[in-house]
């Protein structure tokens, strides 16, 4: 039956369809050979309205509007503009703004994919300019972008936490160590790179001027403000913080900036309603696949083969990291977490790992998973939106991969990397 259930799944994928019709298909042939018809297909339905019931995915929906908001509008410039005006005088000081300013971005979007666009769209002419190889901008701005998966709000992490039954509050503070140890790295591997390639370095700007980019930011700075310090200070559940995220957003582009009118409110809406049923759709069929493969018990016929179960805590870890890399490389994350979490469940509870930490590592693979070749989506984000050919875009992947699955294995040896704070703030 395993084999049957993927091998459909590998048909329709390498026909074209989209990531939604394998798993809705694997899910009803499982269901057919399982119970011998489709008699009880109610069953399979109630499944699927299971999987997108939690209350918590309602913030999946409000942080993607919040980052469409944005990004249509000056909030994500202004940042951008305020990192620049403190670090773009160094060597490689441009490429650094560059990395700071997807972790600033990310702690609005939680998003790889707007990460990429946002951020991109208005640096890589100017590191090009710069002198910069395309090659390196490219690769600096695809993985830069995985920062975001890890800085709260991560999409990842909600739709883990949703799935594992994990604090979501404490699955986003956990991400903040893994996040800027990233960010530290990408800066001094920039500095380096400048360095060996004598790039230039820009004017320093005057204190008036980092006073006036500030002064610019501060508006925007309110969202990490509101999303950290609402959660933690005890305001605002993670769903309430993403509503209050996309009413700022609204009153600093429609009130404040004016750079929106309805209309624009209107059309990037709609945008974001798209991408969200996509999302529903996938989560949806995702619950429905799992618990077929559940109910048949695959999921514990895998495992036992390998004999994970008796890896202690360090080699399970390392099996995870592993699978959820190597799926990314090939499928959608948010299908990878829907459908490989209830697969390793049982055992991360048998050998009493933590699921924060659990989920940290799952959504940092899943984070470089998506920007590693052959086929990680924000690879084919930045092609769409760069318009540049697949191996220009993959060529200077490999040192940043390299350095990221380098903070992984830091991550299983030391998860007070990412324990540290979320014991500080609810231990």
């Amino acid at each position: 039956m395993a084999l049957t259930i993927f091998l459909i799944m590998i048909v329709l994928l390498l026909i074209g369809f989209p990531m939604m019709i394998p798993l809705i298909a694997a899910a009803f042939a499982g269901f057919f050979v399982l119970f011998g018809g489709f008699g009880q297909l109610e069953t399979m339905v109630q499944q699927m309205l299971a999987g997108i019931r939690p209350a918590s995915l309602i913030a999946v929906p409000m942080f993607i509007f919040a980052a469409d908001i944005m990004t249509r509008g000056t909030s994500a410039g202004r940042l951008i503009d305020m990192v620049m005006a403190f670090v773009r005088h160094i060597r490689g000081g441009l490429a650094v703004s560059t990395a700071a300013a997807c972790t600033m971005f990310g702690a609005v979007s939680g998003s790889t994919q707007a990460t990429v666009v946002a951020v991109g769209t208005p640096l890589r002419p100017r590191m090009l300019k710069a002198g910069y190889k395309d090659s390196f901008v490219l690769a600096l701005i695809v993985n830069s972008s995985d920062i975001a998966f890890l800085i709260p709000p991560s999409i990842g992490m909600i739709i883990y936490g949703v799935v594992s039954g994990t604090s979501i509050a404490e699955l986003f503070i956990a991400g903040i160590g893994p996040g800027l140890l990233i960010l530290a790295i990408f800066s001094i591997y920039a500095v380096i790179y400048a360095t060996r390639h004598n790039v230039p370095t820009e004017p320093k700007a005057s204190w008036g001027e980092r006073a006036t980019a500030v002064q610019q930011a501060l508006w925007p700075l309110g969202f990490p403000a509101i999303i950290v310090g609402g959660i933690y200070g005890g305001v605002f559940s993670p769903t309430e913080a993403a509503a209050a995220c996309v009413l700022y957003a609204l009153i600093l582009e429609l009130v404040i900036f004016r750079t929106m009118g309805l209309k624009e409110v209107y059309a990037t809406a709609k945008s974001t309603g798209l991408i969200t049923a996509v999302v529903f759709i996938l989560v949806g069929a995702g619950a429905a696949f799992s618990w077929v493969i559940s109910f048949a018990q695959i999921p514990q016929q895998i495992l036992e083969s390998v004999g994970i179960a008796d890896m202690g805590q360090i080699g399970v870890l390392f099996v995870i990291s592993i699978a959820f890399f190597i799926g990314c490389m090939f499928v959608d994350p948010i299908v990878v977490i829907l459908v490989l979490v209830p697969i390793f469940a049982p055992v991360v509870d048998s050998v009493g790992l933590d699921p924060v930490l659990v989920g940290t590592i799952i959504t940092l693979q899943v984070a470089i998973g998506s920007a590693t070749p052959p086929f990680g989506c924000d690879i084919f984000t930045a092609i769409a939106v760069f318009k540049r050919p697949y191996f220009e875009v993959v060529r200077g992947t490999p040192p940043f991969i390299i350095m990221l699955l380098g903070v992984s294995v830091a991550l299983i040896f030391f998860p007070q990397i990412a324990l540290f704070l979320r014991d500080l703030a609810f231990r």
